[in-house]
């Protein structure tokens, strides 16, 4: 499936090697191209608490400790609808990447960033999600659903915003 982007990607359900043990289910991969330095790109998106200004999702975001983004961040989102939801850092590789873990309805959600430099002044950002336990396999659809539709709605913000930080780089 295409986004609207150049060089937007979405996949549905595209199964890592967690999915093929049945422990986990791919249920969100979208990739997006910005034209900017990985270090702009990823510095951008670690400022968690500033999501709200392009996910129009998300009211608000707390993390501790304060700070720059680290392995030991966790916070909370609250999202528009009045979902709360709660992540922990469980993998953080800057500038390559970082993965946290949530829940939603008793499920393990493990959400991944990951960020790659095609050229100097251009870089790939790939949101994956992951879902499993409990009755990750009831709410699978759903959820991915909603989430990609998310996606579809702030991606082209976030774009937006990364490439204007970069344009206001000298």
């Amino acid at each position: 499936m295409t986004g609207p982007l150049l060089g937007t990607r979405v996949c549905a359900l595209v199964p890592p090697r967690a999915a093929r043990e049945g422990i986990l289910k791919r249920v969100v991969d979208k990739s997006f191209v910005v034209r900017a330095p990985l270090e702009v790109a990823w510095n951008h998106l670690a400022q968690i608490e500033a999501w709200p200004s392009w996910a129009k999702h998300i009211r608000s975001v707390v993390k501790s400790p304060s700070g720059p983004l680290s392995r030991v961040t966790h916070g909370t989102l609250w999202l528009t609808n009045g979902v709360k939801t709660t992540f922990r850092m469980t993998e953080f590789e800057p500038p390559r990447h970082w993965k946290w873990a949530g829940s939603f309805l008793g499920s393990q959600i493990l959400y991944d960033h990951i960020f790659s430099e095609d050229k100097p002044n251009q870089t790939t950002i790939r949101f994956t999600v992951d879902a499993g336990g409990g009755p990750a396999v009831l709410i699978r659809g759903i959820f991915g659903w909603i989430y990609r539709k998310n996606l579809e709605r702030a991606v082209p913000l976030l774009v937006q915003e990364i490439e204007g930080a970069a344009a206001s780089k000298p």
